[in-house]
Order: C-alpha cells, then sequence, then structure tokens
C-alpha cells in the first residue's frame, strides 16, 4: 500500500493530509500559519501522521503547495495551490470547471479543462477587502469571534451594502453604519455579499462556466454559498464543513499518487531497457 502526504502552508491556516492509494483520508490536521512556517508545517505533518497511527517511514512521498510551500524542509516536491485545488476540487466534484478558492489573504477564480488542468486564473491578492480576513476583522471590530460569524448572519434582516474597494474605506463604512444603529448582523451580512459580489465579478474574468465548486475557509459559512447561487443563477458545488479548508492539501496528496506511479513507470522502462 502506497501513502502519501499533502501539505498546505497558506496565509492563514496550514494544513495536513494523509491518504492511501485508495484515496482514502487517513489523517487531516489544520493550525493557524503564524509567522513560523517551517515549524508549523513539521508540526502539522507529525500531528496529522500521530492521528493516523503512521511514522515518517510509513509515508512515501510528500507535496508542498500553498504560500508557504517553499519553507516545508521534508515535501518530496511543491507545486501551486491552483495546481492542488484543482486536483482536490475534480476528485470531489469530477465536472467541476469553474473553482472559487476564498482564503483569509487572498481570493482565487480558476477555470478547468476537461482534466481538471488549470485553463486560466485571477487572484485578487491587493486588498483584504476581497478575502475572509476582511470579514472577520469586521466580526472582531463589532465585539464577534470568527465562529459567531455564521450564526450572526443568519439572524439578519435587512443587509446594509459594504461597497468600499479598500479594506481601510470598507472598515469606514462598517464604522459609519454601527454609529447609525444599525444591527451587526445586517453589517455582517452586507460584508459578505460585498465579498460575494467581487467573487462572481473573479469568476467572470475567467469565463467561469459550470459545473462551479466553492472552497475555503469562508465557504464554512452557508451564506457564502447561497448568495453565490444567487448572483450566478446557477448551482455549485460546497464541499462539506468538514473537509471545505483541505481541499488544496488532498490535491496535493492525490497527486503524491500520480507521481509515485510516473516513478514507478520510468524505473520500469530503464529497467526494460537495460534488459
Amino acid at each position: 500500500m502506497k501513502i502519501t502526504a499533502g501539505i498546505d502552508v497558506g496565509s492563514t491556516y496550514t494544513k495536513a493530509v494523509i491518504i492511501d492509494d485508495t484515496k482514502k483520508v487517513l489523517g487531516r490536521i489544520i493550525k493557524p500559519t503564524g509567522f513560523k512556517l517551517t515549524e508549523v508545517s513539521k508540526a502539522v505533518y507529525e500531528e496529522c501522521m500521530q492521528e493516523a497511527g503512521l511514522s515518517s517511514d510509513d509515508v512515501d512521498y510528500v507535496i508542498a503547495t500553498g504560500i508557504g510551500r517553499h519553507q516545508v524542509e521534508f515535501k518530496d516536491l511543491h507545486v501551486t495551490d491552483l495546481t492542488a485545488s484543482a486536483r482536490g476540487a475534480a476528485f470531489l466534484f469530477p465536472n467541476t470547471r469553474t473553482i472559487l478558492d476564498v482564503g483569509g489573504q487572498t481570493m482565487k477564480a480558476s477555470r478547468l479543462d476537461e482534466r481538471a488542468m488549470v485553463k486560466s486564473f485571477r487572484l485578487n491578492d491587493k486588498c483584504a477587502a476581497g478575502t475572509g480576513a476582511f470579514l472577520e476583522k469586521t466580526a472582531r471590530y463589532m465585539g464577534f469571534s470568527t465562529k459567531e460569524i455564521g450564526p450572526l448572519m443568519a439572524t439578519a434582516r435587512e443587509p446594509v451594502p459594504i461597497s468600499g474597494v479598500c479594506a481601510v474605506f470598507a472598515e469606514s463604512e462598517v464604522i459609519n453604519h454601527l454609529s447609525l444603529g444599525t444591527a451587526p448582523s445586517d453589517i455582517m451580512q452586507g460584508a459578505i455579499e460585498s465579498l460575494v459580489d467581487r467573487s462572481v465579478q473573479l469568476m467572470k474574468r475567467v469565463k467561469g462556466e459550470e459545473e462551479y465548486t466553492l472552497i475555503g475557509g469562508i465557504l464554512r459559512f452557508q451564506t457564502m454559498a447561497s448568495s453565490v447561487r444567487k448572483l450566478l443563477n446557477a448551482d455549485v458545488n460546497v464541499p462539506p464543513p468538514e473537509v471545505v479548508q483541505f481541499v488544496a492539501a488532498q490535491g496535493a496528496a492525490i497527486l503524491g499518487l500520480r507521481r509515485l506511479e510516473k516513478l514507478s513507470e520510468e524505473k520500469k522502462r530503464k529497467t526494460s531497457n537495460v534488459a
């Protein structure tokens, strides 16, 4: 049995997934990234192996992805998060053609071909107003934790517009709404609808087409997916809450299996030529 691992070192969280050659998940761990990328990637990997009941000798191949992929010292190979996400999304939803990935510091849209290869992509990483960080910052400003964002939005009645294209201006709008006595739930819902508007525009720029698959930490909040469905006037795929943040890490692990297959084929060819 072959076992591979995918390590996704994101700007906000670092994730690890270990799978076997049937693509069954044996372990899955997530931790805040912080500033010590080398240390956190190792810690997440070790904890994931512990959860799976494995040692490093049991793992045949490790692929790193994410913004901190170059800092993973124990990797065998690294790939971009776009490539890893495409493979992970296609595994979960084989007919995926467009991916929206909303992370803590970036938002990415990509269009895939029938082989789950990235044909085009666009990033929105110039301002926090287009990322999950803005939602978390808005919640903290109003005295709520990240875990309370979902329940808070569920009580929204009249969302207010947050139109600022920059996080600084958007924050000023939030402050103004609070001073006018606007309910925090309506402000929170307005913030996520602003994020949805940006995400849909990003998908249009890559000429997105069905099927759409949404991934990333912000997709833990069902309101996000519901708003995207409404604005696109199309259905969207969303992995289960316990999986939605691990798609790139799982995709990296799956790519590890493919890499092992290729290495095995190359070895057979060399042996055959020598004979």
